[in-house]
C-alpha cells in the first residue's frame, strides 16, 4: 500500500509509516467505526475528566507556510488529553523550528462531537486540520502520528491525505511509535524505568493494549517477547480486543505464583479502556478479574503519552521527517 501510494502522488506525497493508534477503530462492513461508540459518553458520568479549558486545542489559524500536524486517536477525558496528547504535541513544539507552527488533530469524529457538547471545545478531524491548512496556505505539511501501530486506520488516513496531495507543495509523514526495533527497545526503557518500584519479584506488572484484528497485532506479542528477553520476567503485555486476552494473562500470572498485580495502560491516552476495562467496577475489567482469583490489585491511570521519555520518541520521530523535508 505504501509503494502503490508513493507511486500514484510521486513529487507530491513522500509516504513514511501513518499508523492506527493503541485505541484504534474497528473495521465493519468495509468501513471503520469507532471501538464501542458511545462508550466515553456512558462511562464518563462516573469520573471528573478534568477542566478542558486548561487544553490547548492547537486549531489557530496564522499557521504560516509550515505546518505540522500532530495526528491522535483523541479521548474525551480532559486531563489525560492534556498530560498525554497535550504534552506530545508541546514536545514536538519545543523541538522543532519556529518555521512550523504545530497544529492537532483527532481521528475519532465521535470524541471531537462529544467534547464540543460537553464542553464547548472545538478539536479538528483531519479534513478539518487539512482544510484550515489550505485555507492558510500551507505550502510544508508534516504529519506526525501519534498512534502505536500500523491497523485499520491507516489506509483511511492515507485515503485522506491522497485527496489533499495537490493542495501543497510538499507533505511528509512521520513514523508510529513502534516502528523499528530501536522503538520497541526505547518503550520497554520508558515502562519498566516508570515502573521499576513495583518489580519486587512477588508483582505481576501488567500492562493493557487495545488490541486489533489487523496483523499489526503482532506488536503485543513482539513487545513481549522483547521485554522477556531484555530480563523483565515480571512484566505481561495484554490487549482488550484482542490477543494476548485478559484470559491468557490471568493464567501467566497464576502460573507465576505471584501476589500482587499492577495494571497500567499501554495506549497513548488513560481513557475509557484505562478507566472502565481495566480499572472500573464491573465484575469483567481486568481489576476485578483478578481480584476474583484472589490477587491484590493496584491500578496506575496514567497514558503513554505522561511519561518524557516516550514523548521523546515522538520527537525523534518528528525530527526525523523534517529531516526528509530539507
Amino acid at each position: 500500500m505504501k509503494k502503490l501510494l508513493a507511486a500514484l502522488m510521486i513529487g507530491a506525497l513522500a509516504v513514511g509509516g501513518l499508523t492506527a493508534c493503541g485505541q484504534e477503530a474497528q473495521k465493519v462492513s468495509g468501513k471503520e467505526q469507532p471501538e464501542n461508540p458511545g462508550a466515553d459518553e456512558e462511562d464518563e458520568e462516573n469520573y471528573e475528566t478534568g477542566d478542558a479549558s486548561l487544553d490547548n486545542p492547537r486549531n489557530q489559524d496564522d499557521i504560516g507556510e509550515k505546518e505540522l500536524l500532530v495526528v491522535s486517536f483523541g479521548t474525551s477525558f480532559n486531563d489525560s488529553r492534556r498530560l498525554t496528547i497535550g504534552a506530545i504535541e508541546s514536545a514536538i513544539d519545543d523541538a522543532v523550528s519556529d518555521d512550523y507552527s504545530v497544529r492537532r488533530a483527532f481521528t475519532s469524529q465521535i470524541i471531537i462531537d462529544h467534547v464540543a457538547k460537553r464542553d464547548g471545545e472545538q478539536i479538528d478531524n483531519l479534513k478539518d486540520a487539512l482544510d484550515r491548512a489550505v485555507k492558510n496556505g500551507v505550502k510544508t505539511l508534516v504529519v506526525q502520528p501519534t498512534h502505536l501501530m500500523d491497523g485499520y486506520e491507516y489506509n483511511d488516513i492515507i485515503d485522506e491525505l491522497a485527496d489533499y496531495s495537490d493542495a501543497f507543495e510538499k507533505i511528509v509523514i512521520g513514523k508510529n511509535l513502534l516502528s523499528t526495533d530501536d522503538d520497541f527497545e526505547a518503550v520497554i526503557k520508558a515502562v519498566t524505568d516508570e515502573t521499576k518500584k513495583y518489580d519486587d519479584g512477588q508483582t505481576a506488572i501488567c500492562f493493557m493494549g487495545h488490541g486489533t484484528e489487523a496483523d499489526s497485532n503482532g506488536i503485543y506479542a513482539k513487545l513481549q517477547e522483547m521485554i522477556t528477553a531484555d530480563g523483565y520476567a515480571n512484566y505481561y503485555i495484554g490487549t482488550v480486543e484482542a490477543e494476548p486476552s485478559i484470559d491468557d494473562l490471568i493464567k501467566a500470572v497464576k502460573a507465576g505464583g505471584y501476589k500482587k498485580v499492577v495494571l497500567e495502560p499501554l495506549m497513548v491516552v488513560a481513557g475509557d479502556h484505562a478507566n472502565n476495562d481495566m480499572a472500573g467496577d464491573d465484575e469483567d475489567s481486568w481489576k476485578n478479574r483478578f481480584e476474583a482469583e484472589g490477587f491484590e490489585v493496584e491500578c496506575i491511570l496514567k497514558g503513554l503519552g505522561e511519561i518524557p521519555a516516550v514523548r521523546d520518541i515522538y520527537v525523534a520521530h518528528a525530527k526525523e521527517t523534517l529531516a526528509e523535508v530539507k
